[in-house]
């Protein structure tokens, strides 16, 4: 049996931003999607310099999971491309905390944040083996839209699939 949890997504105090930043590479790196001394890596780390963008979930004391919001404006979108499309991304939840909601609570707080602008939808891109994480998106009313999948210029042999919610 589960614990019945309160989870609360907000903005991280200090010292929530840098425990994000350590959950993060290491959920990545966990479930194989980041190897040691991975550039990206350096990226999911650093949350301050994301600081108005990460999110975290926490219950109590404890960070559950985190994950950065990217607004229209924001320098971290990758596949949101107009005024009126949000995006979220590196969403990671603590291994030792699934199955709790954290993740689900972090999606839905982005999608709050994205109706709260008046946002027509919501974009993410996810790697081709994060199949559970495409479950939950697709159970939040996410659809694979491939002609928005797309290859980073220094990951030439990396794949990441678009996904989209209208609002």
């Amino acid at each position: 049996m589960i614990d019945v949890i309160t989870i609360e997504v907000r903005s991280p105090d200090a010292a929530e931003l840098r425990d994000a930043g350590r959950l993060t590479v290491a959920a990545y790196l966990a479930d194989g999607h980041l190897e040691p001394g991975d550039d990206y890596g350096d990226w999911l780390g650093d949350t301050a310099g994301r600081a108005g963008g990460v999110l975290v979930a926490t219950a109590g004391d404890t960070v559950l999971g985190a994950v950065t919001w990217c607004p229209p404006g924001s320098p971290h979108r990758e596949v949101a491309r107009t005024d009126d499309e949000g995006e979220f991304r590196a969403l990671a939840v603590d291994p030792a905390h699934r199955g709790r909601g954290a993740a689900r609570a972090l999606v839905e707080a982005c999608l709050r944040r994205g109706r709260e602008l008046g946002l027509a939808r919501i974009w993410l891109c996810s790697l081709t083996e994060m199949t559970k994480a495409h479950r939950l998106y697709e159970s939040m009313g996410f659809r694979r839209v491939p002609e928005r999948d797309w290859v980073p210029d220094d990951a030439p042999d990396l794949v990441l699939l678009a996904f989209c919610r209208e609002l």
